[in-house]
């Protein structure tokens, strides 16, 4: 809804970070321009030929996106890479006879429970290829065990001397604004279906209801139990073993490799050397961004990709510096639906979706054009869920012919709110009397910012979001084959992980963005070992990268992006946006809670 306060607070938050910005963009340019300098004056510093053995790297402290960019900023400074390019690589990279092995440095910080799950997926199934993995970490200080848990199947773990692993457990933090608000004298005029519809409550609560605390807690515990199975699994311990090292934590480097979280000491350089002396003789290293696979044969079937990743807009998309990687607005996003659905090439269409929810109208329009691949293309639609595809993000799922989430996917939250902030308390405390004169029916002037609803008014809004909630759950009823009695002891709002939701029947199976292609592959009836090609949607708007002349970006380039997207997506930057954001644009709202894993 456009109020008063949420203009006034994106005005002060964007002028802030604005200020800020302009110095990180001079600072970014000049440090990228001299990356490319030194890496032009110098040369190739490798090169993928056909003879040397490879050993690819990856830096998990890289902040790729979910999808690679296609409009934006992120597009114009060379990030072409997205989070499922690397993942489609390390696929190709397994049947690849040339790559060795592959070397990592590990994040010193949380990079989320269900991207560790799909880079673990991936990582299981290099090795499977009878390939290696090397790490080197300097440490993890925060962000719960995502960090440590995306490394743990590695052949080695380096960690560098003094270093320390924190990983003790999993929170989940919430900025309540009531207080902010009561301070301010406005008035959050918000209503929910139902008691598990929680977003709300940042705005209407100054802590925790009791089934908000329930719906979270129960959410923290199967992230955090599934967390420590993997990481049990992958070093060769047991479970029990596992909690009691990283519930004891800080632990010091020599006390990881006492509990056989790490097996060696020693510093970054040592770490690479190991990954090119165990690859062999004349051994080159090659960033994963950089890297080409195999290519496919011409004319060999294609599956599309259709990727979204943020909050769930109506229109098209503006590339805002507010935002990680591609938006989810729905004229974009149905516009790549349909082109992808009326390729002639594509067979099969994989809808990777990356959002906490947004608009009804915006999810409802997404779910036609789903719908219309389906029946007026009859081609099948996989979703794949990311780290989050819940409320509105769940929305435009329903109706796939397929579901797959990762076991710490978020998603679920089937439910709806709407209502406004009322500020004509906080506007008399400054001297501003707002008044409004009113010509027609009891609704007219229901979403001005001066002044909480009628009773009247306010049983109008209930029935509008019913009509909401209606619609949704009738939506999930069809594609989920679960009766109305059977969804509603699921939805009421709630948010599940993905694990939980298989057992309720929300997802059809477990897995990422690999194992949502050869459910592709099955759906489309494409032979198991025959070539396929991926085509993404939607294309690039043709951005052109000022320090790339290659389509991917190289890590250098993509540190110095993340230096700029650093301050961008701090979380709690992040989190007040995106209550900025989506308060603006729509006045009823299918979206979850928002939050923050630790």
């Amino acid at each position: 809804m456009k109020t008063f306060f949420a203009s006034l607070g994106g005005a002060v938050i964007g002028s802030i970070v604005g200020l800020i910005l302009l110095f990180f963009i001079g600072v970014g340019l000049i440090q990228m321009t001299v990356n490319n300098a030194m890496k032009s004056a110098a040369g190739p510093e490798t090169g993928q030929d056909d003879g040397n053995p490879i050993v690819l790297t990856l830096d998990l402290r890289v902040p790729y996106a979910d999808q690679a960019p296609t409009s934006g900023p992120e597009l114009l400074f060379g990030g072409g890479t997205g989070f499922i390019d690397v993942i489609t690589k390390l696929d190709a990279a397994a049947s690849d006879d040339q790559v060795a092995g592959l070397f990592i440095r590990a994040s010193e910080y949380g990079i989320g429970s269900s991207r560790a799950e799909e880079y673990r997926d991936a990582f299981l199934k290099f090795q499977a290829a009878d390939k290696f993995i090397i790490t080197h970490s300097q440490g993890t200080y925060g962000g719960g065990p995502s960090g440590y848990r995306a490394i743990a199947p590695s052949d080695e773990i380096w960690i560098q001397p003094g270093s320390d692993l924190i990983s003790s457990g999993i929170a989940f933090e919430t900025l309540f604004l009531k207080g902010l608000l009561d301070n301010i004298s406005v008035t959050a005029e918000i209503e929910a279906l139902y008691e598990y519809k929680n977003a709300p409550n940042v705005y209407k609560e100054d802590t925790f209801t009791e089934p908000h605390r329930r719906a979270m807690t129960e959410l923290a515990d199967s992230l955090w139990n599934i967390s420590l199975a993997d990481i049990a699994a992958d070093r060769g311990i047991s479970v029990s073993q596992a909690q009691s090292a990283l519930e004891s934590s800080p632990l010091s480097a020599e006390q990881m490799i006492d509990y056989e979280l790490a097996t060696t000491l020693g510093w970054p350089e040592q770490a690479r050397d190991a990954a090119k002396d165990r690859a062999g003789e004349d051994a080159i290293t090659i960033d994963i961004a950089s890297y080409v696979a195999p290519a496919s044969k011409f004319g060999s079937p294609v599956i599309a990709i259709v990727g979204g990743q943020g909050p769930i807009v109506t229109g098209e998309e503006g590339g805002s510096l507010f935002q990680e990687g591609n938006g989810f607005a729905s004229d974009t996003i149905a516009a790549a639906l349909y082109e992808a659905g009326r390729d002639e090439d594509v067979q099969a269409v994989i809808f990777r979706v990356d959002s906490p929810g947004g608009s009804p109208t915006a999810s409802d329009q997404i779910w036609h054009a789903v719908n219309y691949i389906q029946t007026e293309q009859e081609k099948p639609v996989i979703v794949s869920m990311a780290s989050v595809a819940a409320s509105g993000g769940y929305y435009v799922s329903t109706g796939a012919d397929w579901i797959l989430a990762n076991r710490t996917t978020i998603t679920g939250s089937i439910g709806i709110f709407g209502g406004k902030l009322a500020i004509d308390e906080g506007l008399a405390r400054i001297g501003v009397n707002a008044e409004s004169i009113k010509v027609g029916g009891a609704f007219t002037g229901a979403f001005t910012t001066t002044e909480g609803f009628t009773d009247e008014q306010r049983t109008m809004i209930r029935a509008w979001l019913q009509r909401g909630y209606d619609r949704f759950t009738q939506l999930v009823s069809d594609g989920r084959g679960l009766t109305l009695e059977e969804l509603d002891e699921v939805a009421r709002g709630r948010v599940w992980s993905g694990e939980d939701a298989l057992d309720r029947g929300l997802v059809d199976e477990l897995g990422g963005i690999t194992a949502a292609i050869a459910k592709a592959r099955e759906l489309a009836e494409i032979e198991e070992d025959a070539d396929i090609r991926i085509k993404t949607f939607p294309m690039s708007d043709g951005g052109f990268s000022f320090f790339s002349a290659s389509s991917s970006a190289s890590a250098a380039e993509l540190k110095a992006i993340g230096q700029l997207a650093e301050m961008i997506n701090d979380p709690e930057v992040q989190a007040l946006m995106m209550e900025v954001e989506t308060m603006r644009n729509s006045r009823i709202q299918a979206r979850m809670p928002t939050f923050i894993e630790r």
